[in-house]
């Protein structure tokens, strides 16, 4: 189970509302970013452009399309969650995209910093997101999401 404080329902699998997401296919995705992002920030250039330029690829489609959409959440749905027990809760679809727009700005920072040669801004970059990312792979905080939740709540009192 998710420690997430994401919205979520409670329903049980046969009851998903429309939309939602397993909670557990964003941190097979943060788990698998996070080893990405290690070898970006161990390789030496040109590998490590290409790998965060793929990366931002990814970052982008679950960022304008939904993390449904994503290679990562294929492999979930077709490799894992068979394997898996039903989950016990669903999560909603729109904080994990936030954090995929915000991964996808971070990745982008690290790109423009590594090409013009930036190297530390890049490394910096990539490291965030790479804490991000090792957050909800290794204890299922979504920083993105939490991220999503206070700017709702800012906008909602405003």
């Amino acid at each position: 189970m998710s420690t997430t404080a994401t919205p979520r329902s409670t329903t049980t699998v046969t009851g998903r509302p429309d939309g939602a997401i397993d909670p557990r296919s964003p941190q097979l995705a943060a788990a698998l970013t996070a080893v990405v992002l290690v070898a970006v920030l161990l390789l030496p250039s040109p590998v490590n452009v290409v790998l965060l330029a793929v990366q931002a690829a990814l970052f982008a489609v679950g960022a304008v399309r939904g993390v449904q959409a994503t290679p990562h959440a294929w492999l979930f749905r077709t490799l894992v969650r068979p394997r898996l027990a039903p989950p016990t809760e669903w999560e909603a679809p729109e904080p994990p995209r936030f954090a995929q727009a915000v991964g996808l700005a971070f990745a982008l920072v690290g790109l423009v910093a590594l090409l013009a040669g930036a190297t530390v801004l890049g490394q910096v970059a990539v490291g965030l997101a790479l804490v991000a990312a090792l957050l909800n792979a290794l204890f299922a905080f979504c920083l993105g999401c939490e991220v999503y939740l206070l700017v709702r709540r800012f906008i909602a009192t405003a």
